[in-house]
């Protein structure tokens, strides 16, 4: 029958060959292996930036051929493949901060919608008011609904939606897709808390509607970006003033140069500027409106010769 018992030297024997397995020193460059996992958020829109950055090469000791492959080696590879791997995640956040951003100029609320038994007023067609202020409330005359609000945010959000455009080819569809993700969010959060819509399926159908909206938003002021402000202008004056008549020409003048402004911004910001999530649009258009008022050069040079 066999024994479990192992005798006091046997077993001192035992310790003394484990322990040198792992020298000083290996255990020392183990830990220096250990240290080239960052954990702080890379560049991640750069695929070749690594995690973090090299050791002077004085400090590095050379590890036994067994640590080297086996912990640096993995090292290496995770330096090469984890910027990719973790994208989504630092992506979440900061699309999460810059929907915030955007849907500020047009932020309202409904005190009555926080109280126990408080009736939300509506307008002749039933759609929720609310109460807020700044430019596009006080001065173009927008009613502070949901729907004005989603094609206020839709503005600021087509900008850095062009902006993402811009980072390589493999991460801008990950930026893009979180900042919609992120609006939708938001869109629903207010739905619940400022209109009481707790039904899932009333929520579902104003989100459809948003949905098709944001196509229709990239699809027009796409083709206002590349055929000018005059077509740019047209497709605001569809989605955020629904094709009214009674339209100031000169606001809406304004709204496009607002935008050519804060595009020429986005554009001359470094990647990190825009994905670090603190992105904030400055200003609104109606300090727009001195250089709307001034006369062309074409208008100028024409006074001129008559």
């Amino acid at each position: 029958m066999a024994s479990n018992y192992t005798c006091t030297t046997c077993s001192r024997a035992l310790f003394k060959s484990s322990a040198s397995i792992l020298q000083p020193a290996n255990r020392t460059s183990l830990r220096k292996a250990q240290r080239t996992f960052s954990t702080t958020t890379p560049s991640l829109y750069h695929a070749t930036r690594k995690l973090a950055a090299e050791p002077r090469p004085e400090s590095i000791k050379k590890p036994s051929p067994a640590v080297k492959s086996s912990i640096t080696g993995l090292a290496q590879k995770l330096r090469e493949k984890a910027p990719l791997m973790i994208e989504p995640y630092v992506a979440y956040g900061a699309t999460r901060d810059l929907v915030k951003e955007c849907s500020r100029p047009g932020d309202y609320k409904i005190p009555q919608a926080l109280l126990k038994k408080g009736e939300i007023p509506v307008d002749d067609n039933g759609v929720h008011l609310g109460e807020g202020e700044g430019w596009w409330y006080d001065t173009l005359g927008l009613t502070p609904t949901f729907s004005n609000w989603t094609q206020i945010t839709f503005i600021h959000m087509y900008m850095l939606q062009v902006r993402f455009r811009m980072f390589p080819e493999s991460h801008a569809s990950v930026w893009i897709q979180h900042l919609t993700n992120q609006a939708f969010y938001a869109a629903e959060d207010r739905l619940v808390i400022w209109h009481k819509f707790h039904a899932n399926t009333l929520r579902q159908k104003h989100l459809k509607d948003m949905f098709s909206q944001w196509r229709a938003v990239l699809l027009s002021y796409d083709e206002g970006l590349v055929k000018g402000d005059a077509m740019m202008a047209a497709a605001i004056w569809r989605n955020l003033l629904g094709s009214r008549e009674d339209v100031d020409f000169q606001q809406l003048a304004q709204i496009v140069g607002y935008m050519r402004r804060e595009m020429k911004r986005l554009d001359m910001a470094s990647d990190d500027e825009v994905a670090n999530g603190e992105w904030k649009f400055r200003g609104d258009p109606g300090e727009e409106a001195s250089i709307v008022k001034a006369p062309s050069r074409l208008m100028a040079s024409e006074g001129a010769k008559a």
